[in-house]
C-alpha cells in the first residue's frame, strides 16, 4: 500500500531502525494529567527529590509528562492555549529536568481529538452531527465528559500552533505522544463548504465519511509536521486506542508504535499479542501499552496486583514488545509511591532480561491473514488468535503485503473475499509447497458468486439453516465427543468435487421461529445433509463453517480441537513446536541473530473474570462496574517440556536471566528439552 513501510517480507532488526530511526526503551510510564480547573493547587507538592525518587523505585527509564490535556489545560507557560489556572509555575519543564538529571527520557503528551477549553471558547470547531447535535465524548452541556473537535476547522491551526510551541520551549523531548486521533463525520459550518467545493453530498453519508477521512489525513500531515518543525528526527506516535490493520499507508506518519491494550480496561489479554504479532512485521520498534490501574485510565486510587503487571510486562517482552505502564498523577504533582513499587516489581524483572529481548525477529510456521485488514471485521482475527495461542502454534498476524513464501501453512479466517491480486498470491504461495486452509466465506470471490479457487468441491451458496450440527470424521473429530456438534452460525453449502470430505453437516429438524420450536434454544440433530463440512483437496483445506467466529464467540474447547487438527492434518510432518503446556499458557519463539540464538519464552498468569455489570451510582457519579479479567496469583508449572524442529544445530539451552544451563536432547531432527518449574515468565536461550 503507498507509504507503507515494507509491503515484502518481515522485515529484519536492521530494516526495522533503518525505517524507524528510534529505538525505544524497555521501561516506559505513561503518566496521564488529565486535570479539572475546579482543582486548586496544581502541581504544589512537586518535589524534584521525590519524583526522581519515584522513578528510581519504579525502575523507569522513560515518562511521557503532560504538555497539554484533554481539559484543554497547558502544564507550562503557554502563548497559544492557556495555562491551567490552579498552575503557577511550569511544571513540564520541572519534570522533565528533574528526569533527565537521572537518565529518565520524557516524551511530551498534546490531546488532540477532544478539548474543553477550545471547544468551550470556540463552539464552532466541534464536530456536529447530520442532525445539527453536537458529536463525540459529550452531546450535552449537562453531561460531564471532553469536547470533540474537528480537524476541518480552525482548531487545526490552533492545535498546530500548540505542538510548534511545546517542541519549541522542549527541544530535548525524547518524543512527542499526540492523542485521541479521530475525526467523525461531521457538519459542521467547514465540513459544510469542503463537501460542497469538492463535490460531495452533504447528504450522503458516504460522502460525508469522504470528508472526514480528507481532515484526519490533513490531520496527520499537518500534526507530524509540526512536532518535527525543529527536529526532523523528533519521534511522533499518534495514539488511537488501537493500531488499524486496515490503515497502513499511515504508518509513514509514525516514528514507532505504542500498543494500548489494557487487559483490565475491556481488552481482555488475548488483545495484545495479537496486536503485537501484527505489528512485529510492520518495521516499526513499537511497546505494549498497559496500566497501573484495577480498572482503565482516570481511576484514582485504584491497583492492579503486582502479579498482574509482572505478566503482562513479561508478555510485552514475550511478543517482541518494549513496555509502558499507564499511571495518573495526583493533580498536586506528587508521585504515587505504592504505584512506583508496583511497576518497580514488573520493571526491575524487565532491566535483568532485557539483553535477551532486544533486537529480535519473532519465529512463525503459520500465518493468519487479518481478517481486519481485508474488511475491518475482528472478530475471525481473535478467534483464530486465541485458538492458535491456546494451542501454542508459531503463527503471524500479516497483511496481503506481506510476502507469504517463508511460512508453511496460511489461513484465511471466515470471511476473506479472494480478489485478482490475493489470487495471484495464493496461487504462487500453493505453488511453492505452501498449504491453505479456508474457512467459511474465505475464498469466495468478492461478489460471492463462486470460489475464487479450486476447493476440491461445488459451492451452493449459505446454509439456510441456524444452527447446523457438525459431523467429524476421525481426521477431525474432537477427542471427547464423536456424536454431531452443534455449530451456531450458518455453514456454506459445498460439495466434494475432486476432493476428499472429511466431514459432514446435519441439519436441525427446522429454524426456531414462533411457528415451530424445540426446547429452550434450538432443536435437535435430524436428517444428514447432502453438504461437506470439511474438503481436503492438494494441500487445500476448506471447512464450511466460520470456525473461528464461532470460536470467538462461544469458546468451546471441541470447536478449538476441531480447528487444531485441521491444522496439524495440514502441518504433515507435525509444527515446529510442541509442549505439554495448558491451554491457559502462552509461547513464543524470538531470534537473535547477533548473538547467534532463539530465546523460547513460556508465560503463565491464569486470568480469573471477577466483578459483575452494576450500576454505582443512580446519579453518575461514577461509571457503571463490568466484568474484570483479574490476574493474581502465579501458580508454578512443573515438568514443562518443550519440543522444537529449528534448522540450526543448538550448542547449548540455558534458563535466563538466571543462566543455569538444562539439558537438551536432540532426536529426529527435534530439540527436547525440560524445564523443572517455572512460575509467570521463563526465557530459554538456545544458542547455535
Amino acid at each position: 500500500m503507498p507509504g507503507e513501510p515494507f509491503g515484502g517480507s518481515r522485515p529484519t532488526q536492521e530494516e526495522r531502525l533503518t525505517v524507524s530511526r528510534y529505538q525505544l526503551r524497555f521501561r516506559q510510564v505513561h503518566l496521564d494529567f488529565h486535570t479539572s480547573p475546579h482543582i486548586p493547587g496544581i502541581g504544589k507538592a512537586f518535589d524534584r527529590q521525590q519524583w526522581q525518587q519515584a522513578l528510581t523505585t519504579g525502575c523507569i527509564d522513560s515518562i511521557t509528562c503532560f504538555s497539554k490535556c484533554h481539559h484543554g489545560w497547558s502544564y507550562h507557560p503557554t502563548d497559544v492555549g492557556k495555562m491551567h489556572p490552579g498552575l503557577d509555575f511550569d511544571l513540564l519543564r520541572a519534570q522533565m529536568d528533574a528526569s533527565r538529571e537521572i537518565g529518565v527520557n520524557v516524551p511530551i503528551y498534546i490531546s488532540v481529538g477532544v478539548d474543553d477549553v477550545a471547544g468551550g471558547e470556540h463552539p464552532e470547531w466541534r464536530e456536529v452531527g447530520h442532525d445539527g447535535r453536537y458529536q463525540g465524548w459529550r452531546a450535552s452541556p449537562l453531561q460531564a465528559g471532553f469536547i470533540t473537535m474537528c480537524f476541518h476547522t480552525p482548531y487545526l491551526d490552533y492545535l498546530c500552533q500548540q505542538i510548534e510551541e511545546a517542541v519549541r520551549l522542549f527541544p530535548e523531548a525524547s518524543g512527542v505522544f499526540l492523542d485521541i486521533i479521530s475525526q467523525g463525520p461531521c457538519c459542521c459550518r467547514w465540513c459544510m463548504e469542503y463537501m460542497e467545493r469538492n463535490g460531495l453530498d452533504a447528504a450522503s453519508a458516504e460522502d460525508r465519511a469522504a470528508c472526514a477521512e480528507a481532515g484526519l489525513l490533513r490531520y496527520y500531515e499537518r500534526a507530524t509536521a509540526s512536532s518535527r518543525s525543529l527536529n526532523p528526527d523528533m519521534p511522533v506516535f499518534h495514539n488511537s486506542g488501537h493500531v488499524s490493520k486496515s490503515r497502513r499507508e499511515l504508518l509513514r506518519f509514525f516514528s514507532h508504535l505504542e500498543l494500548e491494550s489494557l487487559p483490565t480496561g475491556g481488552w481482555g489479554y488475548d488483545h495484545f499479542p495479537m496486536s503485537a504479532k501484527f505489528c512485529q512485521n510492520l518495521g516499526l520498534d513499537f511497546l505494549g501499552m498497559t496500566g497501573k490501574f484495577h480498572t482503565t485510565w482516570g481511576e484514582f486510587g485504584g491497583y492492579k496486583h503486582p502479579n498482574a503487571l509482572r505478566y503482562e510486562c513479561a508478555a510485552m517482552l514475550a511478543y517482541g514488545a518494549k513496555c509502558s505502564v499507564g499511571d495518573q498523577l495526583h493533580p498536586s504533582g506528587e508521585m504515587d509511591a505504592s504505584t512506583c513499587e508496583i511497576i518497580g516489581q514488573a520493571y526491575r524483572e524487565v532491566k535483568e532480561k532485557e539483553q535477551f529481548c532486544d533486537n529480535v525477529t519473532p519465529v512463525a510456521e503459520i500465518a493468519l491473514l487479518s481478517s481486519e485488514s481485508e474488511n475491518g471485521d475482528r472478530g475471525p482475527d481473535t478467534g483464530a488468535g486465541r485458538a492458535l495461542l491456546e494451542e501454542h502454534l508459531l503463527f503471524d498476524l500479516v497483511h496481503r503485503g506481506v510476502d507469504f513464501s517463508g511460512y508453511r501453512l496460511l489461513i484465511l479466517p471466515d470471511n476473506v473475499a479472494v480478489d485478482d491480486d490475493l489470487k495471484g498470491k495464493l496461487d504462487a504461495f500453493r505453488d511453492g509447497g505452501g498449504k491453505l486452509l479456508l474457512t467459511g466465506k474465505s475464498g469466495l470471490r468478492p461478489d460471492g458468486s463462486a470460489f475464487a479457487l479450486d476447493i476440491g468441491a461445488q459451492y451452493h451458496g449459505e446454509s439456510p439453516f441456524q444452527p447446523d450440527y457438525l459431523e467429524a470424521g476421525p481426521d477431525l473429530c474432537p477427542s471427547f465427543t464423536s456424536h454431531p456438534l452443534v455449530m451456531y452460525l450458518p455453514s456454506q453449502q459445498v460439495r466434494a468435487a475432486g476432493g476428499r470430505a472429511l466431514a459432514g453437516i446435519r441439519l436441525p429438524s427446522f429454524n426456531r421461529t414462533w411457528q415451530h420450536y424445540c426446547s429452550h434454544q434450538h432443536a435437535p440433530a435430524a436428517g444428514v445433509s447432502d453438504y461437506a463440512a470439511a474438503v481436503l483437496s492438494d494441500g487445500l483445506l476448506y471447512l464450511a463453517h466460520p470456525v473461528f467466529s464461532l470460536y470467538h464467540a462461544q469458546g468451546a474447547p471441541a470447536y478449538r480441537e476441531y480447528i487444531a487438527r485441521a491444522l496439524r492434518l495440514l502441518l504433515e510432518d507435525g509444527p515446529m513446536l510442541e509442549t505439554n503446556l495448558p491451554s491457559t499458557s502462552r509461547v513464543s519463539l524470538m531470534k537473535q541473530d547477533d548473538s547467534r540464538r532463539y530465546i523460547l519464552h513460556l508465560l503463565y498468569g491464569p486470568a480469573a473474570l471477577r466483578g459483575a455489570p452494576v450500576t454505582l451510582s443512580a446519579e453518575g457519579f461514577v461509571r457503571s462496574s463490568v466484568p474484570v479479567e483479574v490476574i493474581e496469583d502465579l501458580p508454578p508449572l512443573r515438568d514443562v517440556r518443550v519440543s522444537l524442529k529449528l534448522p540450526e544445530k543448538i550448542l547449548r539451552a540455558t534458563l535466563e536471566p538466571q543462566g543455569a544451563g538444562i539439558g537438551c536432547e536432540l532426536r529426529d531432527g527435534r530439540v527436547s528439552l525440560d524445564v523443572a518449574e517455572f512460575s509467570c515468565h521463563q526465557m530459554i536461550a538456545l544458542a547455535y
